[in-house]
Order: structure tokens, then C-alpha cells, then sequence
């Protein structure tokens, strides 16, 4: 690419790398997962900053197609997370009750 990426090709590295997100939970990758999220972070800045530039019908429909595969990878990604995340609240929520347990 030269120059300022084109839209579709912002959708199409989010795809690529919300597509490795789902990879990293499945794997219980959670510092690969922090990375790419970093990085989708930032191609969201891009986006937003670059607007919509009026695509052409053909690049609607590829970018449709792409936004339902980054919506269908995060909601995979959540099912892998949210498990994970419950756990940490409860080990955490039981570590505070054991600190005031010993204090008390």
C-alpha cells in the first residue's frame, strides 16, 4: 500500500487481525490478545479519522461482508473471554474476602 490505506483495506487488515483475536482466545493467548486488540484499536482511529469516503456498491458489499466477520470474531472472541474473565472476578473477589478475614 502507498500512501493513506483505502477503507476496504483498513476493513480488511481488521478482519485479518479480529480473525487472529479469535485464534488467541481459543489458545488462551491473553498477551497476544492485549496486542492485537492495541493495534484494531489504533486501525478504529484510522477509520474514524479517514471517514466515509463514499465507496463504490461493490466496495459496500465487501465492506458488509467484512464488518459481519469482525462482529461474528468478536462474539467467538467474547465466548472465550467472558469464562476467563468470571474466573479472574471470583479469584479476585475471593482473595478480598480473605484479606479481611485476616485483618478481622
Amino acid at each position: 500500500m502507498h500512501g493513506m490505506p483505502s477503507q476496504i483495506e483498513l476493513y480488511e487488515e481488521l478482519s485479518f487481525l479480529s480473525a487472529r483475536m479469535v485464534e488467541a482466545a481459543r489458545a488462551n493467548d491473553w498477551e497476544s490478545l492485549v496486542e492485537l486488540e492495541r493495534d484494531i484499536s489504533g486501525l478504529r482511529g484510522t477509520l474514524a479519522a479517514l471517514g466515509d469516503n463514499n465507496a463504490l456498491a461493490t466496495d459496500l458489499t465487501r465492506k458488509l461482508s467484512l464488518i459481519q466477520r469482525i462482529l461474528e470474531d468478536d462474539a467467538e472472541v467474547r465466548r472465550h473471554t467472558e469464562p476467563w474473565m468470571e474466573r479472574l472476578r471470583q479469584f479476585l473477589g475471593d482473595q478480598a474476602r480473605h484479606g479481611e478475614v485476616r485483618q478481622g
